[in-house]
């Protein structure tokens, strides 16, 4: 049996049998379910189910079985359990969170999997990613873009050390139907912006599901907006609010604007 964290999903075990469960316990409480050697899970009783499991599997057809000589970047990692998969795979990965619970939580699991010598797990937040003065080949970008206070700012941000490949993940708001927005409209024409298929994001003043950090929730349209207003051409939504994303338009000057298809407005 598992107890809930206030205000959270994460959960912790309850009267642990063996030193392994003693452990998870000191760490907790946890937010991912990690299945490690032996069978033991994390978080089994999770709210979510098998979380982030389920999820991953929505990405695994697009992400290569070989990733030798591949530079990841996990944002905002958690527990590890995407980290764990891409280093299974043999890609080098970096992983950042601002939450040390979870930097030790990751560090912990990487061990008991064998996988400490290919993650490099740092205590970082997105708006210091240029500190870096790198770029990675694969980067995921999952559940952390709502709890930005300025979201197209770490969008930006997170493009910019992108290579190739961003998967991206976060929260959404329902949307009915589907529009296609014209290049511009006239302050006349605002009420427009009312239509549920419009491109836009609530904004949470106090709290979601007992949680403040959840700040923004944007609709389908907006999040493929935000995304081509970064740059990316080709972007799927894989489902789970999960999107994949790839063909980067080439650096653009601060404050560029991009149209429906991704090329500069000039």
């Amino acid at each position: 049996m598992l107890t809930e964290s206030p205000h959270t999903m994460e959960r912790n075990l309850l009267n642990p049998r063996t030193e392994t469960e003693r452990q998870i316990v000191a760490l907790g409480p946890w937010f991912h379910n990690l299945h490690l050697p032996g069978g033991t899970q994390t978080a089994p009783d999770h709210p979510l189910g098998d979380f982030p499991r389920y999820k991953w599997q929505h990405m695994v057809p697009f992400v290569p079985a070989d990733l030798a000589g591949c530079s990841a970047l996990d944002i905002g990692c958690n527990a590890g359990f995407y980290s764990f998969e891409l280093a299974k795979r043999g890609a080098e990965v970096m992983a950042i969170d601002t939450g040390e619970r979870y930097l030790s939580q990751a560090s912990w699991a990487a061990e008991q999997l064998g996988l400490g010598g290919r993650i490099h797990f740092r205590l970082m937040d997105v708006y210091d990613l240029p500190s870096l003065k790198r770029t990675f080949d694969l980067v995921l970008f999952l559940g952390v873009f709502y709890h930005l206070r300025y979201p197209l700012l770490g969008l930006d941000i997170v493009t910019s050390v992108a290579r190739t490949t961003l998967f991206f993940q976060t929260l959404t708001m329902p949307q009915e139907g589907q529009i296609q927005c014209p290049g511009n409209i006239t302050l006349a024409d605002r009420d427009r912006m009312l239509g549920s298929a419009w491109p836009k994001m609530a904004f949470i003043e106090d709290s979601l599901e007992g949680d403040p950090t959840n700040w923004w929730v944007p609709n389908h349209a907006a999040v493929e907006a935000l995304l081509r207003s970064c740059g990316w051409r080709s972007i799927t939504c894989l489902g789970e609010e999960i999107y994949h994303c790839e063909d980067r338009s080439a650096a653009l000057p601060r404050g560029a604007r991009l149209d429906a298809h991704g090329d500069p407005i000039v």
